[in-house]
């Protein structure tokens, strides 16, 4: 049964892989990953950020991503970012390093109404290492070194661009982006094989609305759906509670994948560290023990102040 979890892992990343950027639980907290139009506007404050995500724990194989991401205004109208993503699946039979620099320009359309427009640009390492390529659970003398092409071992860098747009006022946002506009071949036409792993074009479009329910709690409503020729429509529905702008606790439901709970505190004023756990609803549930997820968030605040923590798009 390894062997099966393992193939299913290491098949569905070298044909779907890079048609299916990764996803997070708690995306409304990276936001500027997909989107290079998404801006918190707060002058003076650079944003940090860190996600680990741990897909199918105690599969074998199983993808593990890391996710570190900046960003800061230069002024009221522009404001710019960075991010660094790593995949890694197989235990290292397969590693993608994506590493963005994101230009954001913000219109004011009314009071409290703005409009940002997002340029990404940057790159994308593709990396495969089949040459101990063998099954946990199986005699090492004999190993598994597969005849194919798509274990041949993979080195490529390519360039890549993105667009996006992001509207927000105090009380609610809505995004829509395409991170990726360049449709890279990993493998070109080799023995017969078109292309492996072709990098396709990714929709995403997300949105999300405070309600002040009273002056401690705050309802946060919540959704990221992402699209791509091939692959099925992923959407997440979320539904967040805030306690006193310290405490936050939440479920969220990806349709046909899985159910989540996550919760985050602000440990400081600048510091809030978060955690969620998704419980699969198809058949990989009996092979693996959920996902986890880790997020750490903190604030920079170069002017000396801190204002609009709670309103800040950062934090719906």
């Amino acid at each position: 049964m390894k062997k099966f979890i393992f193939i299913l892992c290491i098949n569905t990343v070298l044909t779907v892989f890079s048609q299916q950027d990764p996803q997070y639980t708690q995306y409304m907290y990276n936001q500027n990953v997909v989107n290079p139009a998404y801006v918190t506007n707060d002058l003076g404050i650079i944003n940090f950020g860190f996600i680990h995500r741990t897909q199918w724990a105690s599969a074998v194989g199983s993808p593990k991503t890391y996710n570190l991401f900046a960003h800061v205004p230069l002024s009221e109208k522009i404001e710019v970012g960075i991010s660094v993503i790593t995949d890694n699946i197989g235990d290292g039979a397969l590693k993608e390093n994506n590493i963005y620099a994101d230009f954001a320009y913000i219109l004011k359309l009314s009071e409290g109404h703005k409009l940002s427009l997002g340029l990404k640009a940057g790159i994308t390492n593709f990396n495969t290492n089949f040459t101990n390529f063998r099954f946990p659970d199986e005699d090492i003398t004999t190993g598994f070194i597969p005849n194919d092409l798509a274990f041949e071992n993979q080195n490529k860098t390519l360039p890549n661009f993105g667009t996006g747009a992001f509207y927000f006022t105090d009380t609610y946002y809505f995004g829509i982006s395409v991170p990726n506009l360049l449709n890279s071949k990993y493998i070109e036409e080799r023995n017969g094989i078109n292309s492996l792993g072709g990098e396709e074009i990714h929709l995403f479009v997300n949105g999300g609305y405070v309600y002040k329910l009273s002056s401690m709690v705050k309802l946060k409503p919540s959704f990221m759906m992402k699209a791509v020729k091939g692959s099925p429509i992923v959407l997440d529905t979320s539904l967040n509670v805030l306690f006193n702008n310290k405490f936050e606790a939440g479920l969220s439901y990806r349709i046909n994948d899985s159910f989540s709970a996550m919760f985050n505190v602000k440990a400081f004023d600048s510091l809030r560290i978060g955690y969620a756990f998704d419980y699969t609803t198809t058949n990989l549930s009996s092979f693996n023990s959920g996902t986890h997820e880790i997020m750490v968030l903190f604030d920079f605040d170069t002017l000396g102040f801190k204002k609009g923590y709670d309103k800040s798009p950062r934090f719906f």
